[in-house]
């Protein structure tokens, strides 16, 4: 007997392909994929609308699995750290970052990283293996379950739906792009998560020949780690700028096809004496002046072991002026999450702590 397939591990055409071949009606699917992404049922015999006839194909054919959190941190900013047991014994983190007016997850796309950056918790691990279209998917599922079933009397207030997405957690995403895409397809999907297309950005290191093709892939937002602005600096930073140095770089950012609306969002992590001088910043403004693009600066978040030093304040707006005078759009992300390791480029899997803690 074949062994059943996990449903969320199908893209919605592949699941429709699949019913059609067994004579199921094509609004099945979507009734379907309601029920399992956004209603979140834990079982197939939850479909209240769907006949036994098909239930009893889908209970015969598919598991509907889920992944649990094993635990979690909560910083004094309101952030929280998720930690997601995965099969096999392995585990992934996401953040959530609470704000005014949108609730921002951090995903992650792999099990570590392999791109090496030098400023980056993550690399530290190296890359493990890709996740699944599943485990990117029961990433967003968990964190909805955690906050519909939260329960704290010292919350000071409820933490609102997740709104946005970022996939800025462990992992180079255009290094998974097979499940990346078929993930975001059902993200964005109205009969699967709903997301808005505006509402999720995926972060590169810079891989040129996958991002001259994502406009085409996806219609969802592009941000690439730019970090440096000579090839020295920045091959030393990411290594994989010596495969893929900044002209080729920016060569692909030209020739990507951009929906109508999007920018293309430039990271730029700022470190102190390395690549956070006014030169740099006036570097970054010749680089940037042909292309469609807004600019985050990350004020460095410093981990143990470290070489590389957070720039002053000062430093930081001075740095923003430059390239606010020469009329880019250019923001200092806040950073969320430092007192827990959960801010960007501070992920890495820690062995599960022996309380999870809510509040």
């Amino acid at each position: 007997m074949n062994a059943k397939t996990n449903i969320k591990n199908l893209d919605l055409r592949e699941l429709g392909g699949i019913l059609s071949g067994l004579g199921v009606e094509p609004y099945r699917v979507r009734q379907i994929a309601q029920w399992i992404f956004q209603k979140d049922i834990a079982s197939f015999d939850e479909m209240t609308n769907v006949k036994k006839t098909l239930l009893a194909v889908l209970n015969e054919r598919f598991i509907l699995p889920r992944l649990s959190i094993a635990s979690v941190q909560s910083s004094a900013d309101g952030t929280r750290k998720f930690l997601i047991a995965l099969e096999g014994g392995r585990h992934v983190e996401c953040v959530l970052i609470p704000e005014p007016k949108r609730t921002t997850l951090c995903v992650s796309s792999q099990v570590g990283c392999g791109m090496g950056c030098k400023f980056c918790l993550t690399a530290t691990m190296g890359v493990i293996r890709n996740l699944s279209v599943y485990e990117i998917l029961e990433q967003v599922a968990c964190v909805r379950r955690f906050l519909r079933d939260m329960v704290s009397p010292v919350e000071p207030r409820p933490v609102k739906p997740i709104t946005n997405l970022v996939f800025m957690g462990m992992g180079e995403p255009l290094a998974n792009t097979k499940n990346l895409y078929r993930a975001l397809e059902i993200l964005i999907d109205p009969h699967g998560f709903g997301f808005s297309r505006q509402h999720i950005t995926v972060s590169t290191s810079g891989l040129a020949p996958e991002i001259e093709k994502f406009g085409h892939q996806t219609p969802v937002k592009l941000a690439i780690s730019l970090n440096a602005t000579t090839d020295e600096v920045r091959s030393e930073v990411m290594p994989i700028n010596r495969k893929y140095p900044l002209a080729r770089l920016i060569e692909a950012c030209r020739k990507m096809h951009l929906p109508k609306r999007n920018r293309i969002t430039f990271e730029y992590v700022m470190l102190h004496d390395v690549n956070d001088t006014m030169e740099d910043a006036k570097r970054l403004v010749k680089f940037l002046l042909e292309l469609k693009a807004k600019i985050n600066l990350i004020p460095f978040n410093e981990f143990p072991g470290s070489p590389f030093k957070r720039p002053p304040d000062d430093w930081v707006l001075k740095f923003q002026k430059v390239l606010l005078d020469k009329g880019f759009v250019a923001n200092i992300r806040k950073s969320r999450g430092r007192d827990i390791l959960g801010a960007c480029g501070q992920l890495a899997v820690q062995p599960p702590h022996p309380h999870t803690f809510f509040g």
